[in-house]
């Protein structure tokens, strides 16, 4: 008994929802004429994925909740800030000499460590960059500038110098308020 063409329609589009699909039953084959002679064939796809609207929504980003607050809650604690600043340079570079490797190694390691005690600090939704500059103190001058877009309101930042007798340390803290 031969199932008509619409029947074997529907139940091929509802195999294809559940992901397994087979054009025809297991038992029953469909006879094609190519080229004039009829042919006995079976098809199987094992998963289709057609677009719907539906999956078009469920790839969407969660959305969080407005908290309607416009600036921070606690202000950033900068002479905080300059007090770490100030160990952790003393102690990584009091006895230190100048040298461009070392220097090198030297600056991203601080940075780090001032950064990682900064953030131990907790102040909630707070950007911060760290910046550290060493360089070879031999009676030169040097001008280090930044540019930022800020709110001076709610974003800050702290710096410190350090010297000793053969380089010179710069570290800036900037903080940016996320709304």
């Amino acid at each position: 008994m031969m199932m008509s063409d619409i029947a074997k329609d529907r139940a091929a589009r509802s195999w294809k929802k559940r992901g397994s699909v087979s054009s025809l039953s297991s038992h029953e084959f469909q006879r094609r004429e190519i080229h004039g002679r009829t042919k006995d064939s079976m098809s199987t796809v094992s998963y289709m994925d057609e677009p719907s609207q539906r999956d078009d929504v469920s790839r969407l980003t969660v959305q969080m909740e407005n908290t309607y607050q416009l600036g921070p809650p606690k202000h950033f604690p900068v002479v905080t800030v300059n007090h770490i600043l100030k160990d952790v340079l003393t102690n990584y570079l009091q006895e230190e000499e100048y040298e461009p490797e070392l220097c090198r190694q030297m600056t991203k390691t601080t940075a780090e460590v001032i950064k990682a005690q900064v953030k131990d600090l907790v102040i909630p939704r707070y950007k911060l960059i760290v910046i550290v500059h060493i360089g070879q103190l031999n009676s030169q001058s040097i001008l280090i500038g930044s540019r930022c877009l800020w709110d001076p309101k709610s974003d800050t930042f702290s710096s410190y110098v350090f010297r000793n007798s053969s380089l010179f340390a710069l570290a800036n803290v900037y903080a940016v308020y996320l709304e």
